[in-house]
């Protein structure tokens, strides 16, 4: 029986370079971005599952004892990277949690993850607990963040700690704890398959940086985390203009197909700063002063400009771009562009005010902004008495 109320975080991810030419074998860095999602455990009512994930309006409860007995039909499925269980098995979680196959709903994905993980979990490692689990989070979905992953995370470290899997690191009076490195690679191989339950056939570099935070180079499947990662301040920019990631996906190739001899140095190109900035990255200090950002703000601008070759720009990115630039700072897309999210650095010598004159204007165009960092922390513990007084609320609200 659990019998603590603890809280579960993860931060979300952005790709500070290498949107697209990561798909045709080249680097792309993603970052943890500090925009979390929080995940409330407690005890609950004996032979009692509830979750509740107020972002996508779910509120369920089962009784153990029915999932007990539907655990039995997915234990020994699913192994390695295989996603939810095929034939009857499959069908039979769907019908269980009462959403129809083929469903893509976020709704009915996020509780079709959160059973599947829930039995498949237990069925391994214990029995399926009475507990109450509250989901909520600071990202916005369907933006290209990682919500999902972070949701993945969160729901990986806390079943796996309260079915005895990894240990409960945090002791009497601590406000914070991370897990072991071995037990960081169980959360991300769980949190893999959360991911596949919702996208089908992720790559694993959402979950990665979900775990670990920080920073990750990521090339043709291999996931290599950074040496050193500076936090860094930052504005995220939500257009909120909506984008098929296929479609632009599609288009480049297109264009690359047409142009071979014009887009391949493009695309080089833009490997070429990943791996420029990975390495001006990890010669920095854990705190960066103004004089090392000139030329991340090149990288920026001179990304940007490559992107909008490749097809994959948008009028609301360019006015993003041409916003942030009247106020001295420097901006590009992140993720699959055609609207989406754009990140804006913030040097150190930034004033108060002239960050928020830049939000003031880019909320004006519409936009929603948010002034966060990234190289965050990766998944996290926490007593719930430790959390900031705007996530206690809304965990409360929810």
């Amino acid at each position: 029986m659990w019998a603590r109320e603890l809280a579960v975080s993860a931060p979300g991810k952005v790709i500070l370079h290498g949107e697209h030419a990561v798909v045709l074998g080249k680097v792309a860095l993603a970052v943890a971005l500090d925009l979390r999602t929080f995940l409330r455990l407690r005890p609950g009512a004996e032979g009692r599952l509830s979750v509740s994930l107020p972002g996508v309006g779910v509120r369920r409860s089962w009784d153990t004892p029915e999932l007990r007995a539907l655990r039995g039909r997915i234990a020994g499925k699913g192994r390695g990277r295989e996603p939810l269980p095929r034939g009857s098995e499959g069908l039979s979680v769907l019908e269980f949690a009462g959403i129809a196959a083929g469903a893509s709903a976020p709704e009915s994905l996020a509780t079709l993850a959160f059973l599947y993980m829930c039995l498949a979990i237990s069925a391994k490692y214990g029995d399926v607990p009475s507990l109450d689990i509250l989901v909520w989070s600071e990202l916005p979905t369907g933006a290209g963040l990682g919500s999902s992953a972070a949701y993945a995370v969160c729901l990986a470290a806390a079943l796996l700690m309260v079915c005895g899997a990894i240990s409960c690191p945090l002791q009497e009076g601590e406000s914070t704890a991370r897990w072991t490195e071995e037990e960081l690679t169980l959360i991300n191989s769980w949190a893999f398959r959360g991911e596949q339950v919702i996208h089908g056939n992720p790559s694993g570099v959402d979950n990665a940086v979900g775990t670990w935070g920080g920073a990750l180079r990521y090339q043709a499947g291999k996931i290599t985390p950074l040496k050193r990662v500076p936090t860094l301040r930052i504005l995220l920019t939500n257009t909120k203009v909506p984008r098929s990631t296929k479609v632009l996906v599609a288009g480049v190739k297109e264009k690359i197909l047409k142009f071979p001899a014009i887009m391949n140095p493009v695309l080089d190109s833009i490997d070429a700063i990943s791996q420029e900035c990975q390495s001006v990255l990890e010669a920095m200090p854990a705190n960066p002063s103004p004089e090392h950002y000139p030329v991340l703000e090149e990288f920026f601008d001179i990304n940007q400009h490559h992107l909008n070759v490749l097809g994959v720009g948008h009028p609301s990115l360019d006015k993003l771009c041409q916003v942030t630039a009247s106020h001295s700072l420097h901006s590009k897309l992140t993720g699959a562009g055609g609207g989406g999210c754009g990140i804006t650095l913030l040097p150190p010598d930034t004033s108060p005010p002239a960050v928020e004159a830049a939000k003031q204007d880019l909320c004006a165009c519409g936009f929603e902004c948010w002034e966060t960092k990234i190289g965050a922390p990766g998944v996290t513990l926490h007593s719930c008495s430790s959390l900031s007084a705007p996530v206690l609320h809304a965990l409360a609200q929810s």
